[in-house]
């Protein structure tokens, strides 16, 4: 009896791995909120609060904040994608399959056109916009993604929506809404799948 349930088991987990990528790590999800702090933390500091900020150009405003948020990204992605090839070495899976494409294609599509919309709010120079925006869409992008790996990944995509229109109303608010949703959430969801399925593993 016991020997069945361990074959279903198996069966199971061989049935998830290929149809979901399963390699997702809870520790780049706590950096990448991290991160996401730190980038809100130095727009916040630089340039809404410091008196000096005053007298920057607009353009100037956008170009720091445009470099503030690629920064935060490439360090977010560059976490997720080290994280999980190291999740999945360590579990003797393949990192690149098929699977694992078109997550990333289901992740990265509603990524783009937010990008794009986001970037016309910037350049009309409406930040709050923008980071209303970015929620809505990696909300969105979330919650299209999660049927291909972790259920969680769904209700952090509903939260990051729901903050995301919170910041669209309260625009004076965007950025903590923005700190929220892209910090303190991810640092809570990474600790959840550390905790969940990380430290089981």
């Amino acid at each position: 009896m016991e020997k069945q349930l361990d074959d279903l088991k198996a069966i199971r987990e061989m049935m998830e791995r290929s149809t979901k990528f399963l390699s997702l790590s809870g520790m780049s999800g706590v950096l990448a909120g991290l991160t996401a702090t730190a980038g809100a933390a130095f727009a916040y500091f630089y340039l809404l609060r410091d008196p000096v900020a005053a007298s920057y150009g607009q353009m100037y405003k956008m170009a720091i904040l445009l470099a503030d948020a690629l920064i935060v990204l490439f360090l977010s992605v560059s976490f997720g994608v080290y994280f999980s090839w190291k999740k999945s070495k360590k579990n003797g899976y393949k990192f690149i399959t098929k699977v694992a494409l078109n997550t990333a294609y289901q992740l990265f599509m509603p990524l783009v056109a937010g990008g794009i919309f986001s970037l016309i709010f910037l350049y009309r120079g409406d930040v709050d916009m923008v980071l209303a925006a970015t929620l809505l869409f990696y909300g969105l992008a979330l919650v299209n993604v999660s049927k291909y790996t972790f259920s969680e990944i769904h209700y952090l995509g509903i939260t990051e929506i729901v903050l995301g229109l919170f910041a669209a109303i309260f625009l004076t608010h965007s950025l903590l809404f923005w700190t929220i949703g892209f910090g303190v959430c991810h640092i809570l969801y990474g600790v959840i799948m550390y905790r969940k399925y990380d430290m089981k593993k």
